[in-house]
């Protein structure tokens, strides 16, 4: 481990905090200038939904891609690389002539944004000492809370004084400011040892998650059945479905595989994998909690939207909360909780007359639970679990859970509540229904470790790894 005092890890945090805090925004930024895109360069909405969708993949497929390279090139350079990347994607987003030039801006930026909360994370393994880990992960996890309140507000004020192009060239000064810093704080040793990289595994991996990500987002929840039978959906679905089994060949075969499969087989880490998932397919649901209030309240889509800040805001001010509780009481603890406030809350919302009253309380109970589940505690156990050679691959292994869960649980949300014929009642069946999964769940946390088998675990990890270097 490489030895920081205090002051050094306060400033390599910020680092840290900026550059994830830089990604996060552009997800909720880009929303304000969706019409002004669309205007400009005349697309349909079918075409304008590719602005994200193609980041999406971008980003899915450039996690554990860059997690690798950082496991195996050293943190400094490609954290390095990341921002570069990002910042490369914002300018030619800004310049694009046309829309096929903005999704490829959109595209290198998902990349390399795919790659900076991975690597960051693992940083953090890597300097801090694993009793100041979980308050680190916990600011670093708050980034995506503070990002989703601030960033269609500030949009907005960007656009009011300026056009959609500035929201993407704020991008640069903000990257040049973070090359400087991560090139002086962060840590730039790498393996002695380098393997061959596996381009198979790469291959066969971006290919799986391309297919599952097709395959998702041309189902319609409206009409399930049809949409089911469309080759779009399950050609798409089908194939990532063949190619779990060729990856996990592939994957057996290679001499440093780009994603360990023990990172799926230990217990542990199995626990931890399916609780990103169900994290995943919980904040799905967030999704589908405006049509929810404006079926229930008859409010507008712009002030549904609003009525969800209080569960961002609860969002941001649990995360360190959840990663100082790490600190000194271990996972279990946290991730029980984290399970269990979200499960009552989602049930609260399904299964109880709604009310103004009642919908802010769950919410809060939602916010809390997701809070403790996504970022810190889930990071945490990986980074004490892994190896140092596989932290950055680990916290991979992490993002794709949870993806996976997210485009489940859209999926699961919108296809429940439209066979329940839509409205309240729909929406309220589904959301009982992750609700039980999450109550069902928080069980499954007493198989985590105990904080002093965690502790264990961590000192078991040390000596190997000084064993190793002294070799």
């Amino acid at each position: 481990m490489t030895v920081l005092d205090n002051r050094a890890r306060n400033r390599l945090l910020m680092v840290l905090f900026v550059g994830v805090l830089m990604g996060a925004l552009d997800i909720a930024i880009v929303g304000p200038a969706l019409p002004a895109i669309q205007s400009e360069f005349g697309v349909d909405d079918r075409g304008l939904a590719w602005v994200f969708t193609v980041y999406v993949l971008a980003n899915l497929v450039g996690t554990p891609l860059m997690a690798k390279l950082s496991d195996r090139a050293g943190r400094r350079s490609i954290y390095v690389l990341d921002v570069v990347l990002f910042a490369a994607g914002s300018l030619l987003v800004a310049l694009s002539p046309t829309f096929g030039v903005l999704l490829l801006g959109r595209a290198i930026q998902g990349l390399g944004a795919g790659g900076i909360f991975p690597v960051a994370s693992a940083v953090i393994g890597d300097t801090f000492p694993v009793e100041k880990r979980g308050s680190a992960l916990g600011l670093i996890g708050a980034v995506f809370g503070i990002a989703f309140l601030v960033g269609p507000i500030l949009g907005g004020v960007i656009l009011l004084a300026l056009n959609w192009h500035w929201l993407f060239l704020i991008n640069l000064p903000i990257a040049a400011l973070l090359i400087v810093g991560a090139l002086r704080l962060l840590p730039s040793t790498r393996p002695q040892v380098q393997r061959p990289f596996d381009w198979g595994g790469m291959i066969v991996l971006t290919a799986l998650l391309t297919a599952m990500t097709f395959g998702m987002n041309q189902l319609d929840t409206a009409n399930v059945r049809t949409s089911l039978a469309s080759p779009q959906v399950w050609g798409f679905l089908l194939l990532a479905f063949l190619l779990i089994p060729v990856f996990v060949l592939v994957e057996r075969r290679a001499q440093d595989p780009v994603l360990h499969l023990s990172l799926f087989t230990r217990r542990q880490m199995t626990l931890v994998n399916l609780f990103a998932a169900l994290a995943g397919f919980a904040e799905a649901a967030l999704v589908f909690v405006p049509a929810l209030l404006v079926a229930a309240f008859a409010v507008a889509e712009s002030t549904a939207s609003f009525m969800l800040l209080p569960v961002v805001l609860v969002m941001a001010i649990g995360s360190p909360l959840a990663g100082r509780t790490l600190d000194r009481t271990g996972s279990r603890t946290v991730v029980l909780i984290g399970a269990s406030a979200l499960g009552v809350g989602l049930l609260v919302v399904g299964l109880a007359p709604i009310s103004m009253v009642l919908f802010y309380a769950a919410g809060a109970l939602v916010g809390l639970g997701l809070s403790w589940l996504l970022g810190a505690p889930l990071r945490y156990i990986m980074l004490n679990e892994a190896p140092r050679a596989q932290r950055a691959a680990s916290q991979a292994a992490l993002a794709l859970s949870t993806r996976v869960g997210q485009l489940a649980g859209g999926a699961l949300v919108g296809a429940v509540a439209a066979s329940m014929g839509g409205g309240v009642a729909g929406y309220q069946q589904a959301f009982t229904i992750i609700g039980a999964v999450s109550l069902a769940f928080a069980v499954l946390t007493l198989a985590l470790k105990s904080r002093s088998e965690e502790m264990a675990t961590v000192q078991r990890n040390e000596q190997a790894e000084s064993k190793l270097a002294a070799v």
